[in-house]
């Protein structure tokens, strides 16, 4: 028996059910492993229909998805089972049962950064422009795939009666108790930081800057709604939330970095404007 089973959002009208697996023939589908998979199709499509504005192509941004995928979901795996344990210290082998949920963002965002500068360095490309174009897509992959915790009823905060609060019902006790929606604030903030940084994007001055916006604006939003989760991983021995002090550190960092490439500019021009004038002058002595 699942803990929670119908969600209702109150204010809204809203009660439902949504079933977490559903069959094809043979095979169960799990609603969580689908949601994270359309995230990442859609974030690959976006960056396939911008890679000439950034200076690469579409089969670096193929390549760089076979590169990056398996260290993004392995950290964002290892990184939440490292700081929970307890919950897989009696069946290990659980640790590989991923289709259950447990994966961390700042996990996966950790692997995508080392599996991008590995394949960086192979390709020759600048980590921050591949960093710019991955992270205006990594945020699409956020903002949809926290709709994953919505069906495996997780990722959920504090108690609350606030307007947007989200009930879950629970089998054993017949009642429904009220939460934040927390994986409803962090999509909603992921999707507007992608919106933002989209069009920021355009007018980019320097590699990297996109990458160094995204880490403030989520770092900044992730400070705050994980501060009204109930399922927040925590330093061994210590009251402090982990992703909370990673978000927090993070953003005052990009910040602090934004604002002095504000009053010194790089003076590398783009990566994208390097390839368009090597284009150029190979053109002309054609």
């Amino acid at each position: 028996m699942y803990r929670y089973t119908n969600i209702s959002f109150p204010s809204l009208g809203i009660n439902i059910d949504p079933a977490r697996e559903f069959s094809l023939g043979p095979l169960s589908i799990r609603m969580y492993g689908l949601i994270i998979a359309a995230g990442l199709i859609l974030a690959v499509v976006y960056a396939m229909r911008r890679t000439k504005e950034f200076g690469v192509t579409e089969d670096h941004v193929l390549d760089g998805v076979l590169w990056v995928t398996p260290f993004a979901l392995l950290c964002a795996r290892l990184y939440y089972c490292a700081f929970s344990w307890e919950l897989y210290a009696d069946n290990p082998i659980s640790v590989l049962y991923i289709w259950q949920g447990g994966i961390a963002i700042y996990g996966g965002v950790l692997g995508a950064v080392a599996g991008g500068i590995v394949f960086c360095r192979v390709k020759k490309i600048p980590l921050g422009t591949a960093l710019d174009l991955v992270l205006l897509g990594f945020l699409i992959g956020q903002a949809i795939g926290r709709w994953g915790n919505f069906f495996n009823r997780e990722a959920f905060g504090a108690e609350t009666d606030s307007f947007l609060r989200m009930g879950l019902y629970s089998p054993l006790t017949h009642t429904f108790t009220y939460h934040h929606p927390t994986f409803l604030y962090e999509s909603v903030w992921n999707a507007l930081g992608f919106v933002i940084l989209h069009f920021l994007s355009k007018k980019r001055t320097y590699d990297g800057q996109i990458a160094l916006g995204y880490v403030f604006w989520y770092g900044l939003g992730r400070t705050f709604i994980e501060g009204l989760r109930t399922d927040s991983l925590y330093i061994p021995g210590t009251g402090i939330r982990v992703s909370q002090l990673l978000a927090a550190v993070s953003c005052l960092a990009a910040a602090a970095v934004l604002a002095y490439f504000v009053i010194k500019p790089p003076a590398k021009p783009l990566f994208a404007n390097r390839v368009l004038e090597t284009d150029k002058g190979g053109n002309e002595d054609a």
